[in-house]
């Protein structure tokens, strides 16, 4: 998919490349083929489906920047070469061209993913695009204040869990793009093995569409 200068790719279960020349991997996981490397790797949490290091290691090169929170450190920090920055919610990073905020995310009623643990998500801007990769999470209150991302001369791309479990379910996944009204909606977590089908999916897109929002499956590279 391409969405003004920026090439989204699916990457499976949660993860996603973006490109614009710059290339940021988010939450890469049992990859498959050859991905280009990384200028940029973003990671959510250090569950093992969202921090591989088998995975991050093979698209980062000398240099890359790896934004991860500090319980995927350990982990991390035997990668050679890297620069690894701690990231908590409500912080922001200014790389020039890339702009990533870390934001919350959490279980409501849930224990795999407490809020206590400071787990995120990412809003990236790349000159006027916005994706918002919600990382493991519910509907949460948070997502409130994103409703005013795809205004301004922005395009503005959701990427939303919708498997259920430990995570959103397609309805609830559809409520929260109601919510925050983006340009488009693209479901995740889902069809890896771990959790979640292409039916949860396509459930997600037709809920979507229903409430007038534009809404795609992207197909694995």
């Amino acid at each position: 998919m391409k969405i003004g200068d920026v090439e989204i790719k699916f990457l499976g279960h949660s993860g996603f490349l973006l490109s614009n020349g710059k290339k940021i991997v988010i939450d890469p996981y049992n990859l498959a083929g050859n991905i280009d490397k990384a200028d940029m790797v973003l990671i959510t949490h250090s569950h093992y489906d969202h921090c591989s290091i088998k995975d991050i290691e093979k698209i980062v090169k000398k240099g890359t920047i790896i934004l991860c929170t500090a319980d995927c450190q350990s982990k991390i920090v035997k990668i050679e070469g890297v620069e690894m920055h701690v990231v908590e919610v409500g912080d922001k990073a200014d790389f020039g061209s890339i702009k990533v905020e870390a934001v919350a995310a959490y279980n409501k009623n849930k224990e795999f993913h407490p809020k206590s643990e400071g787990w995120v998500g990412y809003v990236i801007k790349m000159n006027n695009v916005i994706i918002y990769h919600s990382g493991d999470t519910d509907f949460i209150p948070e997502m409130q204040r994103l409703s005013g991302y795809g205004k301004k001369d922005n395009e503005f791309v959701a990427l939303l869990p919708v498997s259920g479990k430990y995570v959103m379910d397609a309805e609830a996944a559809a409520e929260a793009a109601s919510l925050i009204s983006p340009d488009f909606a693209i479901p995740m977590h889902y069809g890896a093995g771990v959790i979640g089908s292409r039916e949860d999916a396509e459930h997600f897109v037709e809920l979507c569409k229903e409430k007038g929002l534009n809404a795609e499956i992207l197909e694995k590279i």
